[in-house]
């Protein structure tokens, strides 16, 4: 997608917000890896899978910056509650910066820690899944988070092209993209989901359980 198309979709789309942009123009200025953050096309698209779908139990791998969280959040029930997790202790302080401001805070739950031990520990089933944390682990998360899934759940993992690196030769020390290949892989020979990868930003993989 060239940037004048990109341009044109987010002129055409929902605005993202005064607190979503200065989330974001914090972490551009602030932050060491702002790419890693979701943006304003990819807010607005699972803000509006939320609003489709209706989740009552959100789970978010890899919180980051919150915003994805804020936007998922946006689109929640009253009753609804999205769980994020984040490893990185030391994104805390941003995180809750703007969770604090946000209308839709009493609806976001915060946990810092490692998901592989957080994920086993948590007596929840939820409808809809957002995976955009270490790569090397996708697979690892995909088989933690699979029986707390009703069917009809939904998961979103990110970064499933990976800057077109799973079209390269992969490098032996390169982790990342060998679990991001392997991840792929696993998803196209479960036959308990449908699935399909949206050529979104670093490519976003929609997976479905029957």
């Amino acid at each position: 997608m060239t940037k004048e198309i990109e341009s044109y979709i987010l002129s055409h789309s929902d605005e993202e917000g005064s607190l979503l942009a200065a989330l974001n123009r914090d972490a551009n200025v602030n932050l060491l890896r702002p790419r890693m953050l979701s943006g304003h096309l990819q807010g607005r698209i699972l803000k509006m899978f939320c609003r489709m779908l209706k989740p009552k139990r959100v789970l978010e791998i890899g919180t980051y910056t919150g915003y994805a969280t804020l936007c998922m959040a946006e689109a929640l029930e009253k009753d609804a509650e999205i769980h994020t997790l984040e490893i990185n202790d030391e994104m805390e302080d941003f995180i809750r910066k703007y969770v604090s401001q946000s209308p839709d805070k009493d609806k976001i739950k915060l946990y810092f820690g490692d998901a592989m031990e957080i994920i086993p520990a948590m007596d929840e089933s939820f409808d809809l899944v957002f995976i955009d944390a270490d790569k090397r682990l996708y697979s690892d998360y995909y088989d933690l988070i699979f029986d707390k899934l009703p069917a009809g759940a939904l998961i979103l993992a990110d970064n499933t092209l990976w800057d077109g690196k799973v079209l390269e030769p992969l490098h032996p020390a390169d982790k990342q993209t060998a679990g991001i290949l392997a991840f792929n892989d696993k998803i196209k020979a479960d036959q308990r989901v449908e699935k399909v990868i949206l050529p979104l930003r670093d490519g976003l993989t929609m997976i479905w359980k029957k």
